[in-house]
């Protein structure tokens, strides 16, 4: 047996004790909220113990930061695919419907995940997720429009930075149908106005 095959397994449970002990986050995050969750009651959950738990995470900011951005990468990706198969502006919505609701959960889920996911990387974060979308897309996408850097830096922060805010302002009550709407309308408006712009 190649030393290669014998890693295997070792990666495979590694990687089936990290997806047990982020869907254990998740689950007592809606149950508990921030507060009332413990790197303790995360193991007990998740039926690790406490010692493999510290293995693959420092803390809980950590395991919320990996959920996150867990979280995030499934969206870029949704996104990707989606731009992939429907290179027009008829996607838009579809796209805003996939960034509203990639982050599943409670309000105060959502909310948490998205403050994990920027804490301490701020734009960074963006960036970072940015760049991998653009390659997940070039040579793939046959898009009605050139991308500048600058068009593909808009399109992919307006969105996300106004649900961050939306996120973080719950005191509005803003009703979820109307705001998708509203950031459809954004969007839409911009994809349309550089599309006539290059004609």
């Amino acid at each position: 047996m190649s030393e290669k095959e014998r890693r295997n397994p070792r990666q495979m449970r590694a990687e089936a004790t990290v997806d047990a002990i982020l869907d254990a986050s998740f689950q007592l995050l809606e149950a508990e909220g921030v507060e009332g969750l413990t790197t303790n009651h995360i193991a007990a959950r998740a039926g690790v113990s406490i010692g493999t738990l510290y293995q693959y995470f420092a803390n809980k900011q950590d395991i919320l930061a990996a959920l996150a951005q867990r979280r995030a990468a499934s969206v870029r990706d949704a996104i990707a695919e989606t731009i992939i198969r429907e290179p027009h502006i008829g996607s838009v919505r579809q796209i805003v419907r996939a960034l509203m609701h990639g982050f599943e959960g409670s309000p105060r889920t959502r909310e948490a995940l998205l403050d994990a996911l920027f804490r301490g990387g701020d734009d960074a974060v963006l960036v970072r997720h940015h760049e991998a979308f653009l390659s997940a897309i070039a040579g793939k996408a046959r898009l009605q429009m050139q991308l500048t850097p600058e068009s593909a830096f808009v399109l992919t922060h307006a969105a996300i930075s106004l649900l961050r805010a939306a996120a973080a302002a719950q005191e509005l009550a803003l009703d979820a149908t109307r705001l998708e709407d509203e950031l459809v309308r954004l969007m839409e408006s911009y994809v349309a106005a550089l599309v006539s712009a290059q004609r």
